[in-house]
């Protein structure tokens, strides 16, 4: 997809932007079946809104809503834990936690050490596949480790057990720099499957038009001035007031994000990160 075709699916009209979304979730529905097809989840407006937009193509095709991972790392807001349990029971969502074990019973709190000889095989093989070679790591979900241990690994392991063809996520080109070149349909490898991305042309105006338009539930952490909502220990408000209510063309919207993780998202993303 050219630069001048990106450029004009993003000034569509946000009715015209939600039936674009619409057609690529339908694409992909008849493309790869509900059974192989999971929508990622992560309790954030983009995600919320994506998974409303499933909803919609379910119900127009009657079908049920394809399956749902929401990822816990380890340092997860209470209310985005709240915020997803009550999506989850008012929707009828059938949606998978996805955590890595191995990991997490080495640790009870943020900053501890785990040490890698105590890690199972398939854990100790993806260090090495980071090129990390060091004999323990502080516990950190959001540094280069723990982000590929306790995301990307997951989601792996979910991908080959389940034989998943097709993984669904939120993504938008104006969000993030690593972002900007991503296609509706995107291969990725290690292991083999569709990254299925209907949100791209949205803006992050055009999300809270969406949700404020329809009354697509959203995490109240939003009300008190986040903007972006990442691992809680790495997350910070952008300002006292609602997210929606803020300066969103002229201010970056991950400002409030750890900015190591900013910095390296494109290593992440060839590894398999979202």
């Amino acid at each position: 997809m050219t630069h001048e075709e990106r450029e004009r699916l993003t000034v569509l009209s946000l009715e015209e932007k939600i039936s674009h979304s619409k057609n690529v979730i339908k694409k992909a529905i008849e493309r790869f079946g509900r059974d192989r097809l999971v929508v990622a989840w992560t309790g954030g407006k983009d995600s919320t809104t994506m998974l409303w937009l499933y909803r919609e193509v379910s119900n127009e095709l009657s079908i049920e809503l394809p399956r749902c991972i929401f990822i816990d790392e380890g340092d997860i807001f209470d209310e985005i834990i709240e915020h997803v349990e009550r999506v989850k029971n008012e929707w009828k969502v059938d949606v998978m936690m996805l955590r890595n074990e191995d990991v997490l019973r080495q640790v009870k709190r943020l900053g501890d050490i785990v040490k890698v000889k105590e890690l199972n095989d398939r854990n100790r093989q993806e260090l090495k596949f980071i090129h990390f070679d060091e004999q323990e790591f502080p516990f950190e979900p959001e540094s280069y480790v723990g982000n590929h241990l306790m995301k990307t690994v997951p989601l792996k392991m979910f991908i080959e057990e389940d034989e998943i063809k097709a993984v669904s996520t939120a993504i938008r080109w104006d969000e993030q720099e690593a972002r900007k070149e991503e296609d509706y349909f995107s291969p990725r490898h290690n292991p083999e499957h569709i990254r299925v991305q209907p949100m791209l042309h949205f803006r992050e105006r055009d999300i809270w038009d969406t949700i404020h338009r329809y009354n697509i539930p959203y995490c109240k952490l939003y009300e008190l001035g986040y903007r972006s909502l990442g691992a809680r220990s790495t997350t910070y408000k952008s300002s006292d007031i609602p997210a929606w209510k803020q300066d969103l063309e002229n201010t970056r919207e991950r400002d409030g994000r750890g900015q190591d993780k900013e910095q390296i998202m494109s290593k992440l993303r060839d590894l398999g990160y979202m």
